[in-house]
């Protein structure tokens, strides 16, 4: 018969118990832009975990409404043992400080103090950069630039812009932007900046939309409408597309000599026709000796994933 005092000792005091494992650290991501702030926790690996969103009134928006977006957002974090939050915004931004210096459609970011406002929201280190140039990061660290210390990651559809890692750092000058604004043509259409020429009047969705109504094509074709319906003047809008893209991408090339680039957004939807296209148009442009012979390649990141995933490389590339 075993005594009951013995029973009571086989059972271990709370101080003996094996503690329990900590939690695996994690990844913060916000994507702020016009309208909208995205938020997700991400694994190491870059797996989207967890998600939310919050809209405000992007023409009306004054300070408060963008911090109240970002105090519906927070909350997702609370439960997380954070390695930091990576925030990918729009316009101008400032990375040493933290604040975003200038977005053209919503004067209530002018000067707005992201990292800061954050950081209070979720006791979090937080850092922010461009998006398009954060999306050189995700594909370091997730995508199809993993292992390489230089190339160029593109964003593309109703936004366009450029990151570039160069020999392991990302390219980001103080006051350097997307490249949607350099001047492909002196005596083009003028640009929301009031600029002629910018690239972005060339190769985005507006200009591809404007052009497959001057063509009988209808006003509200997508890239994807346009490569799938098999007829020979939607194949030639969309090859004119392609080829200004390439224009932007060429310069790139030029300076830079990144060799591979990797398309996001609406490039996806031009299949690899599209995808060869520029490819091509690269190739003809800037074939020297000595140089990487250029590579397009096209990004399997889902696109409302892009720029979070940009934002969990930034806190990786500063663990």
């Amino acid at each position: 018969m075993v005594h009951k005092s013995s029973l009571l000792r086989l059972v271990p005091d709370a101080a003996e118990q094996p503690a329990a494992p900590p939690a695996a650290p994690r990844l913060g991501a916000v994507e702020l832009v016009p309208g909208r702030v995205r938020a997700a926790v991400l694994s190491m690996a870059g797996r989207v975990l967890d998600r939310t969103e919050s809209s405000y009134d992007a023409a009306r928006a004054v300070p408060a409404d963008i911090d109240r977006a970002l105090t519906r957002v927070a909350p997702l974090f609370a439960d997380h043992r954070l390695q930091g939050i990576g925030v990918a915004a729009a316009g101008l931004v400032d990375p040493g400080a933290g604040r975003i210096l200038e977005v053209n459609d919503v004067p209530a970011l002018h000067g707005y103090p992201v990292a800061d406002r954050l950081a209070a929201l979720t006791g979090a280190e937080v850092r922010v950069e461009h998006r398009a140039r954060l999306q050189v990061l995700g594909d370091r660290w997730f995508g199809a630039g993993r292992g390489r210390r230089t190339f160029a990651s593109v964003s593309t559809g109703e936004v366009l812009g450029v990151g570039i890692l160069y020999d392991g750092e990302v390219m980001a000058p103080p006051g350097g932007r997307s490249g949607a604004h350099m001047t492909v043509s002196a005596s083009g259409e003028r640009c929301t900046c009031g600029s002629r020429g910018c690239w972005k009047t060339l190769a985005t969705t507006g200009w591809l939309r404007a052009r497959a109504s001057a063509a009988g094509l209808g006003p509200a074709c997508s890239l994807e409408s346009l490569v799938t319906c098999g007829d020979p003047l939607a194949d030639r809008v969309v090859e004119e597309y392609a080829h200004n893209l390439a224009l932007g991408l060429v310069n790139v090339q030029q300076l830079f000599a990144p060799g591979l680039f990797i398309l996001h957004g609406e490039a996806r939807e031009g299949g690899e026709r599209f995808r060869v296209v520029v490819e091509e148009r690269l190739r003809d442009a800037v074939a020297f000796a000595g140089a990487e012979q250029p590579r397009v390649l096209v990004g399997t990141a889902a696109v409302d994933d892009v720029a979070l995933l940009g934002g969990a490389g930034l806190v990786l590339s500063h663990a």
